[in-house]
């Protein structure tokens, strides 16, 4: 179907919507609230724009096109009305900045500085609740007054994660996010994955080590997490040639997603003074591991494996494949096994 957008004709898909469609066209339209796939409640109202013979601006991001539709997307009455909705959500905003540990990674802070919207002119009834922050968790944690509502962790924990860890509480007249961070973090359904984390538009919802570093500070390393066969794609966050943290990356095995060993447990070790970083064997004399090369290391484990073969048949030899492995390295583990040791005693510990 044919539509016009800020003047350009523009072939759209049917059921597409016009965000979407705008998007696809690299037309900007700014959210707060909106996860594709996930969240298109339209609360945030930051997306607003302006429909050809219509009173009403409409929110982009739910609103399906049709034929013939002429659309604004930053007339000056779509400008006025975002700045009002960023006026209004900092009216309810804590606004120190400079502690906030998204700052420079914040969607709020990045639209208030697009629209020009500096402070606010209203003062929000939230703020005298004083609603307590939950930091009990130890990965995780919630301040409410950062949180803008727009539900997106809830989206994310129900239809994606499948948890429904959080949900969406009341408490008198006012809406508020139920994270289950607080001291009986462990009676909950919240399995620490952050992908709850990830998803927040603010620093309300935030990984602890965040606290760390700031976005200007770190570069990002694309690589596959080590922690399972599946294969999911992350982002090491690296500040000062150190991994400080670990975000989810668009993989087709994970989209965006990661498990808790994934975001909290899969490169702790690299800078552990624990770790062994190079080959070890034992004097035999001393009984103290020395420093080998690979090639004295594989050379004597070959030798090894083969004195037992020898001696006993290869029946007497196993090979176990470990479940953080790729497939095609356990495949190849299995066929060495088979084809060298001439034995079926091979397994894999298929448990993460």
């Amino acid at each position: 179907m044919q539509i016009t957008i800020n003047g350009r004709n523009i072939e759209a898909a049917e059921g597409s919507t016009i965000l979407l469609t705008a998007r696809r066209e690299g037309i900007e339209i700014p959210t707060l609230c909106y996860l594709e796939g996930v969240n298109d409640i339209g609360s945030c109202r930051l997306c607003v724009v302006e429909l050809g013979g219509s009173q009403e601006l409409v929110p982009a991001c739910n609103t399906r096109v049709k034929e013939g539709m002429v659309i604004l997307t930053h007339s000056e009455r779509v400008i006025a009305a975002r700045r009002m909705v960023l006026n209004l959500l900092l009216s309810e905003h804590y606004g120190d900045c400079f502690s906030c540990e998204k700052n420079g990674d914040c969607e709020l802070q990045k639209y208030c500085i697009e629209y020009g919207v500096e402070t606010t002119e209203f003062t929000g009834a939230r703020k005298e609740k004083n609603f307590k922050k939950r930091d009990a968790h130890p990965f995780l944690s919630y301040d409410p007054d950062r949180c803008i509502e727009c539900q997106r962790c809830v989206k994310t924990c129900s239809h994606v994660t499948g948890r429904k860890a959080i949900g969406l509480g009341k408490t008198g007249m006012f809406s508020i996010i139920d994270a289950p961070f607080g001291e009986d973090w462990k009676e909950t359904l919240c399995e620490s994955c952050g992908n709850c984390a990830q998803a927040c538009p603010t620093g309300a919802l935030t990984v602890k080590r965040r606290k760390t570093y700031r976005a200007w500070e770190v570069q990002k390393v694309r690589t596959t997490c080590p922690h399972c066969a599946t294969g999911c794609q992350m982002d090491l966050v690296v500040k000062n040639g150190k991994i400080v943290d670990a975000v989810g990356a668009d993989g087709p095995s994970n989209h965006g997603l990661l498990c808790v060993k994934g975001r909290s447990g899969s490169f702790d070790f690299v800078d552990s003074p624990e770790r062994i970083r190079y080959p070890l064997i034992k004097n035999r004399t001393t009984g103290e591991f020395e420093r080998a090369s690979w090639e004295e290391a594989l050379s004597l484990t070959a030798s090894k494996f083969t004195e037992i073969k020898n001696q006993y048949g290869g029946e007497a030899l196993a090979g176990f494949a470990c479940s953080r492995s790729a497939n095609e390295d356990i495949y190849m583990l299995q066929k060495m096994v088979r084809t060298v040791f001439q034995s079926n005693n091979t397994d894999n510990c298929a448990r993460v």
